[in-house]
């Protein structure tokens, strides 16, 4: 049964996360925000949005901050205590558009065991050094996978089949930080599950507010990348053979 929900990890973005949960609400669909340690102006504009909507908004709170990643993974456990099938993943500030949900969310029930993964369409508000750095990773993403299928391992829009994500996180580790988009991405697909790329419009962001801090975000995805090379080594043969089996 196709049962899906939406998770928001939220870290003080308290300016933008009222509009972006009003657009979440007008497709019907439940609501999982993940308060990942914010502060005190936030976390009260959390507490009064779940007030507004008990009976479509779940709060999960973190006493403190452990970044996006594991905010994320919260929301995966509450997810599957609730017995949701799927995960929409979404970020608070605003760059996504919550009118591409629905389309989304039909990709996903017609194709329930893939990932469907946001494939950005920026407009003239991105950050030029950010949309050229993304390169990078996209260019280990593809030895990684010994792939094109991922065209964009960085969107943070995509749906995930809960029961994959929860087999993935219950053996091992993955990336806590900016870091996790690309790494459970990269795993899933080394799992054996397809990924569907969905173009997706992007703007940065609508309160002004980003989390990527240059040094320690950068070094935490340069490791990422060094320990999925060395992780892609011995699926080589596995891999070749998912190629070899799509043609």
């Amino acid at each position: 049964m196709f049962k899906p929900c939406v998770v928001v990890p939220v870290y003080n973005h308290e300016g933008a996360i009222g509009a972006v949960l009003a657009g979440l609400l007008r497709h019907d669909v439940p609501c999982i925000l993940v308060d990942d340690g914010s502060g005190a102006a936030c976390a009260q504009v959390l507490d009064a949005l779940a007030r507004q909507h008990p009976q479509r908004v779940t709060l999960v709170r973190l006493a403190h901050n452990q970044g996006k990643g594991a905010a994320v993974l919260r929301g995966f456990e509450r997810a599957a205590q609730l017995g949701h099938s799927h995960v929409l993943q979404i970020d608070a500030d605003g760059q996504h558009d919550t009118a591409d949900v629905p389309r989304f969310l039909a990709r996903a029930e017609a194709h329930p065991a893939a990932v469907i993964a946001g494939h950005p369409v920026y407009d003239a508000s991105v950050p030029k050094a950010r949309l050229y750095g993304r390169y990078a990773t996209h260019v280990w993403v593809w030895i990684n996978t010994l792939s094109f299928d991922i065209k964009d391992s960085m969107c943070g829009l995509r749906v995930y089949p809960v029961a994959a994500v929860t087999a993935l996180a219950s053996r091992r580790a993955i990336g806590t930080r900016m870091n996790f988009d690309t790494d459970i991405l990269v795993r899933l697909y080394w799992d054996g599950l397809a990924v569907i790329n969905l173009p997706t419009r992007v703007c940065y962001p609508a309160d002004g507010v980003s989390h990527f801090r240059v040094w320690r975000d950068n070094a935490l995805i340069s490791w990422m990348h060094t320990l999925l090379f060395f992780g892609m080594l011995p699926r080589i043969p596995r891999l070749l053979a998912r190629k070899w089996r799509g043609r």
